[in-house]
């Protein structure tokens, strides 16, 4: 396009009606021609500024970002040939009043060029975008807001979390602590760790300084192992003094508990959490029961041992009464070995292999290679455990009497079985004889035979079957486990 005042006559005539601004600048930056939509938009008379340099007209700090920007686009214009945009540009003009008024502004330079090529004018076409802009600040900030409130929220759900968090962990029935740092000062402590330690003062106190009468104890020592090895400490039934209070005698606890150590980002150990129950009432308890089945058990011995002298006294009358004697006091010894058994378990249960190894044991003496245990192991309760013991001390002493057992070469096997299918488990045990003397089965059926095919009547479901098999006798009993 070419330059000229001529063509700056056109354009008044072509922009005139114009909405949209344009001005010109010569190679000086001197405004030689505007339309009035410039004008009205820079809110100036054309005479005022026509003639005057843009920045002389619209003054503005050489240091600002406003001058820069401007001065660097119509350069590029001057330098290149090419037409150069600002998106966009921050630059206040005087208000009428002579205030300034902060605007933004949307500008494209154009190069017009004389008839030999050459740029001698710039055509600057602005456009005020001062409330878009703001629009769009005003969205950013709406934008900002929303985030914020999100924040807000997300926050305040969080402190919700912590404090529910805060009143489980207050109100758990086991004690609860945090203890943090070398040194493991109490971070955190629970209704039910206060009142483990007579509601003493915790929070900020070392463990050393809050429970002096730990230290003594050994359990800095376990909170330094856990802090510098980060590997947990678990105690069953450890026994701890503690003071219920200041003013208290020292008393002793019995506590389960867990030290668990808690790593920071890099991986270190930055606090130990300590979580566990006072068990001291079951310990006592189970003490309690101890010495009384321990009293029980003496006494049942003491009332064996009564039997005994009894049958000792009225065997003595009896023709072949010292024989007679001889096979009941083994009956006592192998019911006073189950009854032994059952008091080393509490009378709570004992372990099948255990109660057959007993009552061969006592039959036959010592461990041997005469027989065997095989199979499965598992508990059986009280009743079962004596009334089976019971009935291997029959069959050792029939097999030591008449079969495998009266020779030197005959062996017993003892195999087990135990069916969970059921709604309760069953036992079965297979007592098979070996290598003794041919069998010859009973003409009738003694007390032995009466005891172990009536000694297991404790479930619908149990039995037990003697057969006088040639190559031995075998016995299979079936009964609850429990």
């Amino acid at each position: 396009m070419t330059s000229g005042l001529g063509s700056f006559a056109v354009a008044d005539s072509l922009t005139a009606a114009s909405p949209n601004p344009y001005v010109v600048f010569d190679r000086q930056f001197n405004i030689v021609w505007l339309n009035d939509a410039y004008a009205r938009v820079t809110m100036r008379e054309r005479t005022d500024v026509l003639g005057r340099n843009l920045f002389e007209a619209f003054p503005a700090d050489p240091d600002s970002d406003s001058y820069r920007q401007l001065s660097a686009s119509l350069n590029r214009v001057l330098d290149t040939g090419e037409r150069d945009e600002i998106a966009l540009i921050h630059y206040p003009i005087h208000n009428a009043d002579g205030t300034m008024e902060s605007r933004y502004w949307s500008a494209t330079h154009s190069p017009l060029r004389d008839e030999g090529g050459a740029v001698v004018h710039i055509l600057q076409h602005t456009v005020d975008v001062t409330e878009l802009h703001e629009l769009r600040t005003l969205r950013d900030n709406a934008g900002l807001v929303s985030r914020a409130r999100a924040v807000e929220r997300n926050h305040a759900e969080a402190r919700e979390q912590v404090t529910r968090m805060r009143k489980m962990v207050e109100q758990a029935p086991g004690f609860v602590a945090l203890v943090i740092g070398e040194h493991h000062r109490f971070e955190l402590a629970n209704a039910a760790y206060r009142r483990l330690v007579g509601g003493r003062e915790l929070l900020g106190k070392t463990v050393a300084e809050a429970l002096p009468e730990v230290v003594d104890q050994g359990f800095i020592d376990v909170l330094d192992r856990v802090y510098r090895s980060g590997e947990p400490f678990v105690g069953k039934a450890v026994q701890v003094r503690l003071h219920n209070d200041d003013g208290d005698p020292i008393e002793d606890r019995h506590l389960d508990f867990v030290y668990q150590p808690i790593t920071g980002p890099e991986g270190n150990v930055a606090a130990i959490f300590v979580q566990g129950y006072d068990v001291t009432d079951q310990v006592r308890a189970a003490e309690q029961q101890r010495v009384l089945i321990n009293e029980l058990n003496h006494r049942v011995k003491n009332t064996l041992a009564i039997v005994q002298s009894l049958a000792m006294q009225s065997f003595k009358s009896v023709a072949g009464g010292q024989v007679a004697y001889t096979v009941f006091n083994k009956r006592l010894d192998a019911l006073a070995a189950a009854h032994s058994l059952l008091t080393e378990r509490s009378w709570e249960a004992a372990r099948l292999f255990e109660v057959a190894s007993s009552a061969m044991s006592a039959t036959v003496g010592g461990k041997s290679d005469r027989w065997t245990i095989k199979g499965t192991d598992g508990d059986l309760g009280p009743q079962t455990a004596v009334a089976l013991a019971m009935l291997i001390h029959e069959l050792a002493t029939n097999a030591i009497k008449y079969g495998a057992l009266a020779t030197d070469m005959g062996k017993v096997d003892i195999t087990t079985a135990i069916d969970t299918s059921g709604a309760e488990p069953m036992i079965r045990l297979v007592w098979r004889e070996q290598g003794g003397p041919a069998v010859v089965p009973p003409t009738r059926t003694g007390f032995g035979t009466k005891l172990i095919r009536r000694g297991i009547a404790n479930h619908r479901l149990a039995d037990a079957t003697l057969e006088f098999a040639a190559g031995g006798v075998v016995c299979t009993i079936v009964a609850a486990a429990r």
